[in-house]
């Protein structure tokens, strides 16, 4: 049963930091590109970064260029996104998600409130 459990989200002030976690199981995790995707109060899904399998390649929304880091532990089976200097319009529910080919999973997500 494949799953996706994303972690470490919470409310935080603007300036703040927070590290999200998403923990794989049910397949083969070192051969899955890995993504973090976000949900605003009223907007579509987005892509935020991107790891490929290895974690030698990555790739981010302009939007959080030099903010976020994303990050993967093919050992343990889980990937990260580091989130550095939070603003309010970073507010939105954060997906996980694993792509192989035709496969896609998500995560059911993780709440993230910038505020002060």
């Amino acid at each position: 049963q494949v799953q996706l459990v994303e972690s470490g989200g919470g409310l935080v002030q603007p300036g703040g930091s927070l590290r999200l976690s998403c923990a794989a199981s049910g397949f083969t995790f070192s051969t899955y590109g890995m993504s973090w995707h976000r949900q605003g109060p009223g907007k579509e899904r987005e892509l935020v970064a991107a790891v490929s399998s290895t974690g030698g390649m990555t790739n981010y929304a302009d939007s959080v260029k030099g903010r976020f880091t994303i990050s993967r532990d093919n050992a343990k089976n889980m990937v990260y996104l580091q989130m550095n200097s939070l603003k309010p319009e970073d507010t939105a529910v954060y997906y996980c998600k694993a792509w192989f080919r035709r496969d896609v999973y998500w995560g059911q997500g993780t709440q993230v409130t910038v505020s002060s």
